[in-house]
């Protein structure tokens, strides 16, 4: 069982104050005789397993004392803070944002993949890339879409899952008993991920070309109306043990449906056995199915005193290392490798409900834009809590949300 999933943060590490505390199971860093020492920094993920092999790993590189630490907790607010101490890591796994670069704080990568470049995933590379320089490597890819259990649509008569919004309304309302919910969207009715999907659902851009908010749109309004709808039919899972990275609440017949990420897969396997089913986002006003595609990416920081060595064990362990790879995609927890040529000997993921995660995510995946900083984030978030929650008036929402992404964005780019 999941014990925490870290959300996917959108944020890049902008500069705050304060030290940290250092955290892990071994904090020092003594030399090897004359070898090199770096430390690697992880989030902690709730798998079993994994930080058994993420210290396996770093434990078989031959040319450097490489240390683990697992950062429990806020990761982003420590890896703010700790990446301007003398204890920063080497190596760390983030998400990309132009706030690193602008900062200083991540080298290029490009020559690491350049023997690989065409086996790694558009999107990966994208998402990667700041001003056609990549800084990050992709170590998983996790989509995320909505988990249901088919026993319970077959005795409400249900045929098959919802196409548009509309539709999941109805059936998780139809769904819902004194005992089990129709859906769970989260501990924010799925305010704070459902915005980002209508952008993507609609054809819209999180920045269009100008350089501007890219969804200006009276159609977001409209689907932020659709999400207010939920919130008000009773439907959904609130106030649960857990949060939605966690499956606990499809495990314990909590909701009839859950949405979730392809790393849940196992868990939900072992304990409800064939009685799962999943599919895509539906679409909102007309638009198209959406799946995220989120992740993990390594990163060196720019402040290292052992840039290449750094530079080097990342491409040992996520360029060369074929073996550990797929070990870290597929033995704790699944995650789609972030290599093409991975994909077809990843054999958990090629059939059942593993498989169409994986087909969904090819079809109507998305990721991040590194330009999108935090507070964009935050900013469509407001707008679908202050819609959905608070009964703001849609269009005055939007307009505030636009508002602010546009000055962001003058801010960045001028």
């Amino acid at each position: 069982m999941l014990n925490r999933r870290r959300m996917l943060a959108l944020g890049g590490m902008a500069a705050g104050a304060g030290t940290l505390a250092a955290c892990g199971d071994n904090t020092g860093r003594e030399e090897q005789g004359d070898g090199v020492s770096l430390l690697q920094w992880y989030h902690e993920y709730g798998e079993a397993g994994t930080q058994e092999a993420a210290k396996g790993y770093a434990a078989d590189y031959p040319d450097a004392n490489v240390t683990v630490e697992w950062i429990p907790g806020d990761y982003d607010a420590a890896l703010s803070s700790g990446l301007l101490t003398d204890d920063a890591p080497d190596v760390f796994e983030s998400h990309l944002n132009r706030g690193m670069v602008e900062a200083g704080q991540i080298v290029p990568l490009d020559d690491l993949i350049a023997d690989v470049i065409d086996d790694i995933p558009e999107g990966d590379l994208i998402r990667n890339t700041i001003d056609g320089t990549v800084y990050g490597i992709n170590m998983i890819d996790d989509p995320q879409y909505i988990v249901y259990r088919p026993s319970l649509f077959e005795a409400a008569g249900i045929t098959a899952p919802p196409t548009t919004f509309d539709e999941l309304i109805d059936i998780a309302t139809e769904l819902t008993t004194a005992d089990v919910k129709g859906i769970d969207f989260g501990a924010a009715g799925g305010t704070d991920r459902l915005g980002q999907h209508m952008i993507n659902s609609l054809g819209l851009s999180f920045i269009g070309a100008d350089m501007q908010a890219g969804f200006n749109d009276p159609r977001m309004a409209e689907g932020a109306e659709a999400v207010k709808r939920l919130n008000d039919s009773g439907a959904l899972l609130l106030g649960a043990p857990t949060d939605w990275w966690d499956p606990s609440s499809m495990i314990q017949g909590l909701t009839a449906m859950s949405w979730t990420g392809l790393w849940t897969m196992p868990a939900l396997i072992e304990n409800l056995g064939d009685d799962i089913g999943i599919f895509p986002c539906p679409g909102f006003v007309g638009g198209t199915p959406t799946v995220y595609n989120g992740g993990w990416a390594t990163f060196v920081n720019a402040n290292s005193k052992n840039v290449d060595a750094a530079k080097a064990f990342t491409k040992w362990l996520w360029v060369d290392n074929t073996e550990a790879i797929l070990d870290w995609c597929l033995s704790y927890g699944f995650h789609i490798p972030s290599r093409l040529s991975l994909r077809a000997e990843a054999d958990q993921l090629t059939s059942g409900p593993a498989a169409e995660a994986v087909a969904i995510s090819e079809e109507y995946g998305w990721a991040d834009n590194p330009d999108w900083t935090p507070a964009m984030n935050t900013a469509v978030n407001d707008m679908m809590s202050n819609i959905a929650i608070e009964g703001n008036d849609p269009e005055a929402e939007l307009a505030k949300a636009v508002e602010t992404v546009n000055s962001e964005l003058d801010g960045i780019f001028g």
